[in-house]
């Protein structure tokens, strides 16, 4: 029998791409701890997130704060997914410093999906959320994607791509 090492996943792709899907059915069949980023930011700051800025600062405290976790789970074996966007270089950095600094294996899972997939995806989930629930418009998705850049080989990842039709 082959005893796996431990490893980090993490996810690249367009809003509703289908990044938090295959996180949470990656980390069923690696056996893996799983993050979510949206879980973690509803949960600690309730109603706080109202537009991309603040997204992004409350995104950055959270991993800051799970970073030395992550590591420690890496670093004892234990491998995670981590379901937080991956869609910048710079994003992607951060990723790199927890594969690196755990001394651990990764895999950058890149969900491939055309924009009007995408979009009909965002409308397809507006559709169960209950009355007033915010939820992301077309408008709001191409602001938000014309940052989106790909996983690229000079940024040396180990890039596992899945594309959506």
């Amino acid at each position: 029998m082959t005893v796996e090492r431990a490893k980090l996943y993490f996810m690249c792709g367009k809003m509703a791409a289908g990044k938090s899907t295959h996180a949470r059915d990656l980390a069923r069949t690696k056996n893996a701890v799983i993050f979510v980023q949206d879980e973690i930011l509803s949960a600690l700051y309730p109603g706080e997130i109202r537009d991309i800025d603040d997204f992004v600062k409350y995104s950055a405290r959270v991993r800051v704060a799970l970073s030395h976790h992550i590591k420690e789970l890496l670093s004892r074996g234990v491998s995670v997914v981590l379901d937080f966007p991956g869609n910048t270089r710079a994003q992607r950095q951060w990723f790199r410093g927890l594969f690196e600094g755990a001394g651990v294996e990764h895999e950058l899972q890149y969900i491939d999906a055309r924009n009007d997939l995408c979009k009909r995806q965002l409308r397809q989930r507006s559709e169960v959320l209950p009355a007033g629930s915010p939820w992301t418009t077309d408008a709001e998705f191409d602001v938000i994607t014309a940052y989106f850049e790909a996983p690229t080989e000079d940024e040396r990842f180990n890039v596992i791509r899945h594309e959506r039709a």
